[in-house]
């Protein structure tokens, strides 16, 4: 059976997700820049009201996923002090300087969140080499990579998404996403014989989740 989750950059999304049908939360703030850490008392609050597992961003700001000292430091502030409120699961990635899977910080902050399973993030679209980015992934103990198969979209990458499904071979989840909407599911289903996507449910251009995407996300 298929799953959905649904990326959330407000409480306002992750209430609509919930309440339609959503498998799993991806909790964020700064939908500009693609997903940054939630607010604290945000995650709190939608902890005491949403029933489904909830997965929440560690990533300091936008841009690239090379981080400084004090930036490695403060996510790792970010999720001891998240891990307290009893979420489900993180979300995050970093590469190196030379945009390679960055296995020492990536594994400390595994190590950290364990054992709640980890995600890592798009940042893995960024990482040179597809094969040896999943082998690093796998290494750093991540439970699941979300990708468009280091492609802009999920449309160009579904070659790319098959082959990481073949060479997965169930040591961890291909989590699909990236322009992934109810339009393309089925097209992309069939192709890379995944089982979890990904989508924000925004088709508005607005920074909500459409209740009515989120149902035929998940009747697809």
């Amino acid at each position: 059976m298929s799953k959905i989750e649904i990326a959330c950059f407000n409480p306002e999304s992750a209430i609509i997700a919930f309440e339609n049908g959503a498998d799993r939360i991806e909790l964020c703030d700064g939908l500009s820049e693609g997903g940054t850490t939630p607010d604290f008392d945000t995650v709190k609050e939608l902890r005491e009201k949403i029933k489904i597992p909830i997965f929440v961003m560690i990533r300091p700001r936008g841009g690239d996923f090379t981080y400084s000292e004090a930036e490695s430091e403060q996510m790792e502030k970010d999720l001891i002090r998240l891990k307290s409120l009893k979420v489900d699961g993180f979300v995050f990635g970093i590469l190196d300087e030379n945009n390679q899977v960055n296995v020492e910080h990536n594994r400390i902050l595994v190590e950290m969140a364990y054992p709640l399973p980890c995600t890592f993030h798009r940042a893995f679209d960024r990482a040179e080499g597809l094969e040896d980015s999943l082998e690093k992934v796998i290494e750093c103990g991540f439970k699941t990579i979300l990708t468009s198969g280091q492609k802009p979209n999920v449309a160009e990458g579904k070659e790319n998404l098959k082959k990481l499904v073949e060479l997965s071979n169930g040591r961890i989840e291909i989590l699909v996403g990236g322009g992934l909407r109810s339009t393309n599911l089925e097209d992309i289903r069939a192709y890379t014989h995944a089982g979890y996507f990904h989508s924000s449910a925004i088709t508005d251009g607005s920074a909500f989740a459409n209740p009515n995407e989120v149902v035929a996300l998940k009747n697809k």
